[in-house]
């Protein structure tokens, strides 16, 4: 039985480890760094935007991830998917309402955390969308959108 359990939780990471690996990751116009080298770590241990350091970086999908410590990138490296923003880091509502990847972001002052999984929004006043009513509808929109949207994202923004 704890066998049978066991394949099961190594055929999920895998399945997960594969599914993520075709993500485009948002970096920006410039620095070609993903969410424009803020620590997507520290959002969940600080509950705060934290500027990471190429001194603490970490390759995943193809691109650099800035972390302002070790214990962070460690952390990323052993969990990347628990904790890589959706979207590939990309606008919640660029992708949900307007079928876009944005890569105008605000990792500062405009991101979120709903059910264990980040979100960034291009300013703080969409970032408000999510607190509200319309999160759930709008959450969903952007997860069927997702698919479309990808290959725009990989297509537009892509080094």
């Amino acid at each position: 039985m704890k066998a049978r359990h066991l394949a099961s939780g190594v055929a999920l990471i895998v399945f997960a480890s594969a599914g993520a690996a075709d993500e485009p990751v948002n970096t920006g116009p410039f620095g070609h760094v993903a969410i424009k080298g803020y620590d997507t770590v520290a959002y969940f241990t600080e509950n705060r935007a934290v500027k990471g350091s190429s001194d603490f970086a970490y390759d995943w999908l193809g691109t650099p991830w800035h972390f302002h410590s070790a214990e962070n990138r460690d952390l990323f490296e052993a969990d990347p998917v628990r904790y890589a923003p959706q979207y590939g880091g990309y606008c919640t509502l660029g992708v949900g309402l307007d079928t876009h990847a944005s890569e105008n972001i605000d990792p500062e002052n405009a991101w979120r955390i709903i059910d264990g999984k980040l979100y960034f929004i291009s300013d703080p006043s969409g970032a408000e969308m999510l607190d509200g009513s319309e999160r759930e509808e709008l959450l969903a929109k952007a997860d069927t959108n997702w698919d479309a949207v990808k290959p725009l994202a990989e297509q537009d923004y892509s080094n």
